[in-house]
Formats: C-alpha cells, structure tokens, sequence
C-alpha cells in the first residue's frame, strides 16, 4: 500500500480520534473520520504490544495491510480509517483477518455492498 494511502503523524491519528465514529468486533475497533474533500482512504494502523514480539506485531500489520488493499475497491474512499488490532487477532490465518476485517467495516459502514457475500 503507497504512503499516501497511510496515516503516519500523530496529530492526524488524534484527529480521527477526536472527531470520529468507531465500531468494533473481538478482533478489531475501527474509527471512522468522514473527509469529503480526500480523493482516497487513508489507513491507520495501530497494533499494540500485547498482540506479542515485534515480529509478531509487524506480521500482524501485513496482513491488515494486504486485506485492505484487497478490500480497496469496496472502500469508502472519502474517509480516514484507524484500525486497531486487539491481542485475540494474533497469530491468525490472513484469510480470517480479511474475514473480521470484512466484518467490521461493514459495521462501520465503510464497505459499498456491490460485492456483498462474495469473500
């Protein structure tokens, strides 16, 4: 995923924090911060050192990271999105993760349905 699909400063992570809406499931919270005037979604990761070693957690990244670039086409691509990972998600299959993450950004409301039902 390019950089500028990224949330990297911390005054845009407490931006979406202060203005946002979030869901969250027992692997994942997602927050939500509505920009109309962004051409594309940028994503935030958050994954915290309770998910394991650092290995883990960078492992654990990828996979957020590789389901959303899988999921690109289905996103609101108007909206700055921070997913933060809880400990239960670690060492799980990337099929499940795009599975929770599918999960949880319908409940965000971030998913277009064209495709509902197909993963």
């Amino acid at each position: 995923m390019r950089k500028s699909f990224r949330i990297k400063k911390p005054e845009e992570f407490q931006n979406v924090f202060d203005h946002h809406q979030s869901v969250a499931n027992k692997y994942f919270v997602v927050y939500r911060l509505k920009k109309e005037e962004q051409k594309h979604f940028r994503l935030g990761l958050s994954v915290g050192k309770k998910i394991g070693k650092a290995h883990d957690r960078v492992h654990v990244k990828r996979r957020i990271r590789q389901s959303m670039l899988e999921l690109k086409p289905r996103l609101d691509q108007q909206s700055d999105i921070l997913v933060i990972a809880r400990p239960s998600v670690a060492g799980e299959s990337q099929a499940f993760i795009k599975q929770q993450l599918t999960h949880v950004l319908g409940l965000a409301k971030l998913l277009k349905d064209d495709q509902h039902g197909k993963d």
